[in-house]
């Protein structure tokens, strides 16, 4: 592993676009990219989560706690969609397709606010910027990676530690569910997925208190990078295919006991996989 960037609490959705970073910080709630040629921060009124660039270059982002999509435009999050009708929220990861559709993790409750946990759904945000629930009862929605041409979308389900699989319907909501891969069983019980990226063969997953980013396909393992002591959380490719992801430091603190006492650092690193060319 070879250090990017540093300076997140929590850095998430990372997203590689005409040369340049970006990246969430949910617990800082700053925007980090450097599209200006240098690693810089902007401050938000309220923190973005999953971000994704739709087919003409405009960059938007999940709302955490807003229900909402937001489009960057210059400097701050102005409204693309509203989901307050929809959204039970927090909202979570995001990505898109060809044609400009959205899906989003509505993850349904409040965990850092101590909320009972309740199951959480994928809404699909249309390119006509309409919304319907794609799919439902998942427990708690994180990663999301679309494979196969499109047709097959991964979601991780954190506190399920597994990967779910499900049929992109010609409607664009989802059908055909299935499990895609048991990480308790292939990595072992610390394997809390979070963030997701398409990769050859299967999907990229940062299994957090596992320590290891590991390339899975459909109930195998392909390849396993370690990151310990640091904690994976979310991952991305660059255009010359060198995977980057974000890395936690807990500094040997449990992570929840971390995140809550804002003890967590965050840091960029760029990774060289048996994938990468």
């Amino acid at each position: 592993m070879r250090q990017y960037a540093t300076g997140m609490v929590w850095g998430e959705g990372p997203r590689w676009h005409d040369g340049a970073l970006w990246l969430s910080d949910t617990q800082g709630t700053r925007l980090w990219t450097d599209a200006s040629g240098e690693w810089c921060s902007i401050g938000l009124d309220s923190p973005s989560n999953g971000l994704w660039f739709l087919p003409d270059g405009r960059l938007v982002g999940a709302m955490t706690h807003e229900r909402r999509v937001g489009q960057w435009e210059n400097g701050q999050w102005r409204s693309y969609v509203d989901l307050d009708g929809i959204a039970a929220g927090p909202l979570g990861d995001m990505i898109g397709d060809a044609h400009g559709n959205l899906y989003v993790d509505d993850v349904a409750f409040n965990a850092a606010a101590g909320e009972a946990p309740v199951p959480g759904r994928i809404i699909l945000v249309r390119s006509g910027r309409s919304a319907v629930v794609a799919a439902g009862d998942v427990e708690f929605p994180n990663g999301l990676a679309l494979i196969d041409g499109g047709l097959t979308l991964v979601v991780a389900q954190t506190a399920a530690r597994c990967l779910t699989a499900f049929d992109v319907l010609a409607d664009g909501t989802l059908g055909g569910r299935r499990t895609y891969a048991d990480l308790a069983a292939l990595v072992g019980p610390a394997a809390r997925p979070d963030g997701l990226w398409p990769a050859e063969h299967g999907v990229w997953v940062a299994t957090t208190s596992a320590q290891a980013i590991v390339r899975v396909g459909e109930g195998r393992i392909h390849e396993t990078v370690s990151t310990a002591p640091l904690l994976p959380i979310a991952c991305c490719l660059r255009d010359d295919g060198a995977l980057i992801a974000t890395v936690a430091d807990t500094r040997g603190a449990p992570l929840i006991d971390a995140v809550k006492s804002r003890t967590v650092t965050t840091s960029v690193v760029v990774i060289t996989t048996n994938e990468q060319p």
